[in-house]
């Protein structure tokens, strides 16, 4: 079983983004568990949804504390919570930054990190500072576990009007495509 934590801001659409890589990765034939996080409903405060998926039947319905992924939707958001706390070995990170990997803190247990300016990209295609379906993306190319059509198929199924499914459609592809991975030495074996 793959367990992943989302972290993001209310208002960045970290549950939403849970949900359809949910509904992608069901529609590959994996077992599925999308698991919202709510404390404090209001826009800007830090927001955890949590994803398991596998090859069998998952009841598991809690929180994730030892993830194997990270995706964190805001470059800030580890100035003020741990969106590490707990992570595995050889995980993967997948964030949102202008950054380049290497100037990032990440811990020495993280082997693969993924990295975009997603709030660039999201101002540039969707007019907002919404990074969910960009993240989606991100996630699809420095993992491998999901095709962007699966992405783009179950979010045909969430309810965006056409124009915002067409933006979002190209949210995810420019996710994907403006991706840069990196491989890192940690990670232990």
């Amino acid at each position: 079983m793959f367990e992943m934590r989302f972290h993001g801001r209310g208002g960045q659409g970290a549950v939403m983004a849970s949900k359809i890589l949910a509904k992608a990765l069901a529609e590959e034939g994996h077992f599925v568990k999308a698991i919202p996080s709510f404390g404090f409903e209001r826009r800007g405060a830090p927001v955890e949804a949590f994803l398991r998926f596998g090859d069998r039947e998952i009841r598991q319905i809690t929180n994730i504390y030892a993830p194997d992924c990270i995706v964190c939707l805001d470059p800030t958001l580890s100035k003020s919570v741990n969106i590490f706390n707990g992570i595995n070995d050889n995980a993967v990170l997948v964030q949102a930054t202008k950054k380049d990997a290497s100037q990032l803190s990440i811990p020495d247990t993280v082997s693969r990190v993924g990295v975009v300016d997603a709030f660039g990209l999201a101002m540039d295609i969707i007019g907002r500072p919404i990074t969910n379906t960009i993240m989606l993306g991100v996630f699809a190319k420095t993992t491998g576990y999901v095709s962007v059509e699966s992405i783009n198929k179950a979010m045909e199924s969430v309810a965006f009007r056409d124009a915002a499914l067409d933006k979002n459609i190209e949210a995810v592809a420019q996710g994907y495509e403006k991706t840069v991975i990196k491989e890192l030495k940690g990670g232990s074996k």
